[in-house]
């Protein structure tokens, strides 16, 4: 094509934590951004909006204020190599834990997002209280505050709805091609590119082909996480990997659709199925207990737990959502949870007296769960819950620079960030450590700004 004249220096697509981060920072570093949302529903129904706002960061300041001197980046990445089996791609796990005080600092102090250390639980697989977050644990509030910090930079234009639909690679540069919804075309010439459109989630075909174990679950994420970075990124022969790889979750409360927080099951909740019976450990993971809750009969479970864990997760905000749309159940004793169930009495009561017994050490757990903080007390809360795949974690392949990758090389001015990026999740449901997605989107958002702009 005839050589253009450019638009502007950056176009993000995605105006979620990844896009904000990436646009923020690369607009700080003195760029002309603009950032393209395909959604006009967005800030309701993105997987940022959705999430509970927590972000993992090893040696950071919060920490420290708090006497938590024994954390760092190194033992950050060994959890998270530990989590995944060793099979989380080091390169760009290294480049997250690194950057992780430099993001922190940079959202707290650059964005104005007020956050703080959850001190509530420790999550399954993380050796420290590491994770940070705002105060009511809602991904919209932390959107909020980063559409706001956008909203103030000069150099950085939003351009709400504009989808990204396929890029061209120029000899400097890109062009740059999307679309509005009324099918209106619209062509930007820009020197880089950051695909921050999240994964495939919202795709089944591409759910079916890549991750079928969830293909029957219920989607709890972005309406608009199509695929679209893969898509373009695979007409460029760009690299990809790690498609199988996804955040699962075990305990959405059904019908209502509100996420029940896993800080529960680690203060002392525990799941049985429409029998009355428990079916493992719930303390490994959410995510892969998502597969396992989808299993049981009805693909549903029963959340059960007592005053003190409905006290501790009071601050979430999703929490408070359950509350409001009386998803939670209570029940006196044994015979009236399992009325409210609908099971056997004889093995719901049989499922409490174990459950007591492994609290005081009378006896040993047979599907190896250790953590029982309390005995469970009445009256005992029951929320029916289902199985969900909350986000997709495999997509183009990048490295520490948040370059995506062909045939291993970088691709000159093109980046990803977030689901529209490999995570560091490894293969499956079971490697993904809470936190890793915001993680991946934030920091590769952070790190791809930083990088164009020589910061």
């Amino acid at each position: 094509m005839t050589e253009r004249e450019r638009d502007t220096d950056v176009v993000v697509a995605g105006a979620g934590a990844a896009g904000l981060a990436a646009a923020i920072r690369a607009a700080d570093g003195g760029a002309r951004v603009a950032l393209l949302e395909a959604s006009s529903t967005f800030r309701q129904g993105s997987n940022t909006s959705m999430s509970t706002s927590m972000v993992p960061v090893g040696g950071s300041r919060w920490q420290e204020e708090l006497g938590i001197v024994d954390d760092s980046p190194d033992v950050l990445f060994d959890d998270i190599m530990a989590k995944s089996k060793g099979a989380a791609d080091p390169v760009v796990a290294r480049a997250l834990v690194d950057v992780g005080r430099d993001l922190s600092e940079f959202l707290a102090d650059d964005c104005e997002v007020p956050l703080e250390l959850l001190t509530d639980a420790v999550f399954p697989g993380h050796s420290h209280k590491r994770h940070l977050c705002v105060h009511d644990r809602a991904g919209r509030t932390m959107h909020r505050h980063l559409l706001e910090a956008a909203d103030k930079r000069d150099d950085l234009t939003t351009i709400i709805p504009l989808r990204v639909v396929d890029l061209e690679q120029l000899d400097d540069g890109w062009l740059v091609r999307a679309e509005s919804p009324d099918g209106t075309e619209q062509e930007i010439v820009t020197g880089s590119v950051v695909l921050a459109t999240n994964g495939f989630g919202a795709n089944p075909e591409r759910v079916a082909r890549h991750i079928p174990e969830v293909r029957d679950g219920l989607y709890f994420g972005g309406d608009h996480s199509l695929g679209d970075a893969l898509d373009i990124g695979e007409r460029l022969g760009a690299d990809v990997g790690f498609l199988d790889s996804y955040q699962g979750h075990g305990s959405v409360a059904t019908p209502h659709g509100v996420l029940v927080t896993w800080t529960t099951m680690m203060n002392g909740a525990f799941l049985v199925n429409a029998n009355g019976e428990r079916f493992g450990d719930e303390t490994t993971g959410y995510s892969e207990f998502g597969v396992q809750v989808l299993a049981q009969p009805d693909a549903v479970a029963w959340l059960i737990y007592d005053e003190t864990v409905h006290e501790r997760a009071l601050p979430f905000d999703d929490y408070q959502q359950l509350i409001e749309a009386d998803g939670i159940r209570w029940a006196a004793d044994a015979v009236s949870l399992a009325a409210l169930i609908g099971c056997d009495e004889a093995a719901i009561t049989n499922t409490l007296a174990s459950v007591s017994a492994y609290t005081s050490g009378a006896e040993t757990d047979p599907l190896g769960r250790t953590l029982w903080p309390h005995a469970l007390e009445t009256p005992i809360a029951a929320v029916k819950v289902t199985g969900a795949l909350f986000h997709t974690q495999g997509g183009l392949s990048v490295d520490g620079n948040a370059n995506v990758l062909r045939n291993g090389e970088p691709i000159p001015g093109l980046y990803a960030a977030g689901g529209a990026a490999a995570g560091i999740s490894g293969n499956g449901a079971a490697g993904y450590l809470s936190g890793n997605g915001l993680l991946s989107a934030l920091g590769l958002g952070f790190i791809a700004g930083r990088t164009i702009t020589g910061g």
